[in-house]
Formats: structure tokens, C-alpha cells, sequence
């Protein structure tokens, strides 16, 4: 049985898993933004989902530093 096969597609797995939510959580996230009317008129789901990688940034930075 070939092991590193299924670690290899265990990880794509769930890196897929990983981009599907947050690209769920930013449409989510910018519709309600939108609808609360807390976003300019000028911006577009991209500024939103580039604001949501930025939080996913800086939390992986913030966690790797106080480890």
C-alpha cells in the first residue's frame, strides 16, 4: 500500500476544505457588511475577501510568535 499517496491527497483535501470556507465566511461576510451599510459604495466582494486574508495573515503571524 502506497501511505504517501494518501498523506498527499489528505492534505489537498483539506487545503481545499480550507479555501472553500474562506471563501463561504467572505461572501457571508461581505453581504452582511453590505446590507448593514458598513462598507463604502466603492468596494467590491475582492476588498472584502482581501481584508479576510489579511485577518487570516495576521492571526497566523500573531500565533507563530507567541508559540
Amino acid at each position: 500500500m502506497d501511505f504517501e499517496k494518501a498523506g498527499k491527497r489528505e492534505k489537498n483535501v483539506k487545503m481545499i476544505g480550507y479555501l472553500s470556507t474562506i471563501l463561504i465566511f467572505s461572501i457571508a461576510f461581505y453581504f452582511v457588511l453590505s446590507f448593514t451599510k458598513k462598507i463604502p459604495e466603492s468596494w467590491n466582494y475582492f476588498n472584502v475577501l482581501f481584508v479576510v486574508i489579511g485577518i487570516i495573515l495576521v492571526s497566523k503571524i500573531l500565533k507563530e510568535l507567541l508559540k
